[in-house]
């Protein structure tokens, strides 16, 4: 027999799979529509995942986020674990973001999303530098920063454009710097000693995102993505052609050879460098010295 709405209209009655998800719901209101399914098929009730979601649609609880909100609702705050509280806030928070709110849930435009990006940009290029850029997930950065995947893909559509933005980012900061200590002087060697100091320290002494770039401006980890920040490469080496084209030099010297010497031995600092021995400087002074006046006694 049919149950009846208030209004006197028909409701179909409750199926012996569609209790057992709203007592999952409220039980395990974290386990995902998949795992909700295996769980109803060890106990030997047959529906398929996109079968759990149509059900929780039809009851208003299609993420967790809702299932957690509706048992704090019908229980008290008590009802939810610390594990489950946490991912509550979480949720909330993912879904403030997802609307351009921060974490208060005032309009855009404050600084907190700003801040999230850093947080999201610092940890990915930790990440790629330890492990990768195909061993490490946007999960894995995720959870770094505690936030979920969700939080990371509004910000970013795909873990390829979150390692472009990474060494977009990087680059425009460490040449910034170093075109300003490049004009900081007017002698020509001295312009190229600062640029060079600039350009160590943001290899080994600069941020997570400054130090990722600044490695694969000597290292390409992949083609695709190399084609991708080959501008940004070209950009930053032009700082240094024209540092090299301004030096005195004896007569046929190779300048492009000079300039490819110079940066790809200040390049790879970043495998060999340990704190505590010599600053940035100091190698960055060493290395201009010995191209200025040789080794030789």
């Amino acid at each position: 027999m049919n149950a009846a709405r208030t209004d006197g209209t028909a409701v179909a009655p409750m199926t012996d799979a569609e209790a057992a998800i709203l007592r999952l719901a409220r039980e395990a209101p974290e386990l995902g529509q998949v795992a909700v399914a295996e769980r109803l098929r060890s106990e030997g009730l047959r529906i398929s995942p996109s079968g759990v979601r149509y059900l929780w649609q039809r009851h208003g609880l299609e993420t967790a986020v809702k299932r957690l909100q509706a048992l704090e609702e019908g229980r008290g705050a008590d009802a939810l674990t610390e594990a489950q509280r946490r991912l509550l806030e979480r949720g909330m928070l993912t879904e403030r973001l997802a609307r351009g709110e921060n974490a208060t849930g005032d309009p855009a435009g404050d600084p907190e999303p700003t801040e999230r990006r850093r947080l999201i940009l610092d940890a990915a290029a930790r990440l790629f530098a330890a492990e990768g850029y195909d061993r490490t997930s946007i999960r894995d950065i995720a959870r770094n920063v505690g936030l979920l995947p969700g939080s990371v893909y509004h910000y970013f559509p795909s873990k390829r454009e979150l390692f472009l933005a990474v060494h977009r980012e990087g680059f425009e900061h460490t040449l910034e710097q170093v075109r300003k200590a490049a004009a900081s002087s007017d002698d020509p060697w001295e312009c190229l000693r600062r640029a060079c100091a600039a350009h160590v320290e943001g290899i080994v002494g600069g941020s997570s995102v400054d130090r990722l770039a600044g490695s694969n401006l000597a290292v390409a980890q992949n083609d695709e993505l190399l084609h991708e920040i080959r501008p940004h490469r070209a950009s930053y080496e032009a700082v240094f052609r024209t540092l090299i084209d301004a030096l005195p030099l004896r007569p046929g010297t190779d300048r492009s050879l000079l300039r490819l010497f110079l940066l790809g031995g200040m390049n790879w600092v970043y495998l060999w460098y340990r704190e505590g021995k010599r600053t940035p400087r100091e190698i960055a002074d060493a290395m201009v010295d010995m191209l200025r006046s040789g080794v030789q006694p």
